[in-house]
């Protein structure tokens, strides 16, 4: 199986095995690997594995939630947030967009930085803000944007950047909302907007089986 390459129509009910199609904003499906954790499976999304299509029609769900959220630039992290930030911030009409980034140039600030870790990248990196971008973010409706909010850190790791460039941004926004696990503890007034959600899955007889619905508290198309 190919993932990421095409939509599909609604596939076949749980048990899954290796994959599970997911329900996409317009009735469509998106065939996602399951990647096991012992009792906990999540679906996986990799943005720059995905073909041109699937792009193209995920960061127009996310350009529609960017412009009722007022987006005036949007900071992309790192590294598929990469993928989709510029898409959506061109097709909102802005002249640019914002790299948060892993590598510490030699004119950076450590000021400016802040330590990440995430659920699928073991170890504790930093995330950098370059300094001459900050004239674009200061006294704009910021936007972050990144592919998948899953357990939150990578995420949390991305308001620590903004909080140190005096900036706290209007929402976040991704590709995909994983489960729920990042809701505790998230700030109350930075909403999360996704192109979709996916549940956590348990392990049953026969494969995955998705978690009764506990809605987060994400917006999503409509």
């Amino acid at each position: 199986m190919e993932y990421w390459q095409d939509f599909e129509e609604e596939g076949a009910p749980p048990p899954h095995a290796d994959d599970a199609p997911v329900p996409m904003p317009d009735g469509s499906a998106l065939r996602l690997p399951l990647r096991d954790y012992g009792d906990v499976a999540v679906a996986g999304f990799i943005a720059n594995q995905a073909s041109f299509p699937v792009i193209r029609r995920i960061t127009g769900w996310m350009t529609e939630a960017a412009r009722l959220l007022g987006a005036e630039v949007l900071v992309g992290l790192p590294t598929l947030g990469h993928v989709l930030a510029p898409a959506v911030a061109e097709a909102l009409g802005h002249p640019n967009w914002v790299a948060a980034g892993y590598s510490r140039k030699r004119w950076y600030d450590d000021a400016l930085s802040a330590p990440v870790a995430s659920s699928t990248t073991p170890g504790e990196r930093r995330l950098y803000l370059d300094p001459r971008t900050l004239d674009r973010l200061r006294g704009r409706r910021v936007l972050l944007v990144d592919d998948v909010i899953s357990t939150g850190s990578s995420a949390r790791a991305g308001l620590a950047l903004l909080a140190a460039a005096g900036v706290r941004p209007v929402a976040l926004l991704v590709a995909m909302a994983q489960g729920d696990r990042w809701c505790d503890p998230w700030p109350a007034d930075i909403p999360v907007a996704a192109a979709f959600a996916t549940p956590l899955f348990r392990r049953v007889e026969g494969g995955w089986e998705p978690e009764a619905a506990t809605r987060p508290p994400v917006l999503l198309p409509r």
